[in-house]
């Protein structure tokens, strides 16, 4: 037999299916697709449990369990590519409904951090505040009595139904077409006005293919059967074609490219230079005990010759603010590498590589392209990028034209370094040699600007004592 103290009581408690619904995972995107489940129905989950792994536009993400409880039922099966806000699992879980007679009420307790995605939340008191659910992302809107999440009001259109508006009101405005910030910002940047568009998102959203598919001129003329249109030529498609769908980073990279390309005026310059004394000072480093374990290569000395010249010519580690009409210029250089891996391509960056002694960017330039391949790449580490690098040399390339990483000022190509014959000390000479291929936004970076950027880097690879005449 238990002892009650007087005046109070046990709380009973009941179980709520709750439904977890797909987050936005803080990049602006509207889909991402479940790889893998790490649950099954039945299970029994903890609170942050890792349940599935999800790959977004950009990385492979783990998503914690919002709730402890048991799977009741897992709405999509792996593979398959989830709109945010559609529900994904539901739990059933277990909460107070209430002090029995007697017991005082519990004080109260602080609101959780805002939440994105949840189910039906279990009513409030007329005198509660609207509280937020647990969410992996940290926000989301507020729920209302009877557990829906708060709405702004909606604006009835100015040829809404009659007695919709009262006598001398002005007629509303319209209310704005629905899209997230980047594809706002993508169809300003291309001219296409979105009360234009017809979304095909959930809840009509406007995507980014849908301003994409405006800018080709095929916008409200969406391909339902893929396998029974002829191609371009008007011929039908070749007997035993694949068909690979375009999803994921593949796609994410394919709309920024074609941003990138329509919206920033690309200028490229080419540098073809003598670094055999980079070569020799790169070999030199190797067998030194300082770089011993480090895997110490060609494109970390770039890298850091790509910093050094930042500094001289800071305008290249900047950004276009369109709406601001601002030029924004960073303190730190957060160096994108471009890593060419099994899911597409990605751009990974070394946040403040200006900083960092040359043994310690050689580590993070290994880090992160193994861990790119490996498709374990955070968010964190694909955002926040001000001036790329890629690397084409490992591909036996020379030269090339780099489309910009959208939102920086300056992308370089990085060729191959090959033995080739050289004037060196007026003769002719078997040197390494190498080209650099710079691609900058003739918004932010004048001619002259670009032209010593890459000057700078080459007479750092020429002659790598110059540096001590450089800072």
């Amino acid at each position: 037999m238990t002892a009650t103290v007087p005046g109070e009581t046990t709380a009973s408690t009941a179980s709520t299916v709750r439904e977890f619904r797909l987050p936005d995972l803080g990049e602006g995107l509207t889909e991402s697709e479940i790889v893998q489940w790490h649950i099954a129905e039945g299970d029994t989950v903890e609170l942050n449990q890792i349940i599935a792994d999800v790959e977004t536009a950009k990385a492979v993400v783990e998503l914690p369990s919002p709730y402890a409880g048991v799977v009741v039922r897992l709405h999509e099966a792996a593979g398959t590519v989830v709109d945010v806000g559609a529900p994904i699992v539901s739990f059933e879980v277990r909460s107070e409904v209430g002090p029995e007679p007697g017991r005082a009420a519990p004080a109260p307790v602080p609101a959780p951090a805002p939440a994105l995605a949840s189910g039906p939340a279990s009513t409030p008191s007329d005198a509660a505040p609207a509280r937020r659910e647990p969410n992996l992302v940290g926000y989301g809107a507020a729920v209302e009595k009877g557990g829906h999440p708060q709405r702004r009001s909606r604006v009835l259109p100015a040829d809404g139904p009659a007695g919709s508006r009262g006598p001398g009101m002005a007629p509303p405005r319209a209310e704005r077409p629905r899209s997230t910030p980047p594809v706002r910002k993508l169809a300003r940047d291309l001219g296409i006005p979105l009360d234009s568009l017809a979304g095909t998102g959930p809840g009509s959203l406007i995507t980014r293919a849908d301003v994409l598919a405006a800018l080709a001129g095929t916008a409200g003329s969406p391909v339902t059967d893929t396998a029974a249109v002829p191609s371009a030529q008007g011929a039908a498609p070749a007997a035993g074609a694949t068909r690979i769908p375009i999803k994921g980073v593949r796609k994410h990279t394919a709309a920024a490219m074609v941003a990138s390309a329509f919206t920033a005026p690309h200028v490229t310059e080419f540098l073809t230079i003598d670094v055999t004394p980079t070569m020799d000072l790169l070999a030199d480093l190797k067998q030194s005990r300082a770089f011993e374990g480090t895997r110490l290569t060609p494109l970390a000395l770039v890298a850091k010759a790509v910093c050094i010249a930042v500094a001289r010519n800071p305008v290249l580690n900047s950004s276009w603010d369109e709406e601001a009409q601002e030029i924004v210029q960073y303190a730190d250089v957060n160096l994108g590498i471009a890593a060419a891996t099994p899911r597409g391509l990605l751009v990974p960056n070394i946040k403040a590589a200006q900083s960092l002694p040359l043994v310690d960017l050689a580590r993070a330039l290994g880090s992160l392209t193994d861990t790119a391949r490996a498709g374990k790449t955070t968010p964190a580490d694909l955002t926040g990028g001000t001036l790329t690098m890629t690397n084409i040399g490992v591909f036996g390339i020379d030269a090339g034209t780099p489309i910009l990483n959208p939102g920086e000022a300056a992308i370089l190509a990085v060729g191959a370094v090959r033995s080739t014959p050289w004037e060196y000390q007026g003769a002719v000479a078997l040197r390494s040699v190498l080209t650099l291929s710079l691609s900058f936004d003739h918004r932010l970076v004048d001619g002259e600007q670009g032209s010593r950027f890459l000057a700078d880097v080459g007479t750092i690879l020429r002659n790598p004592a110059m540096v001590l005449a450089m800072v």
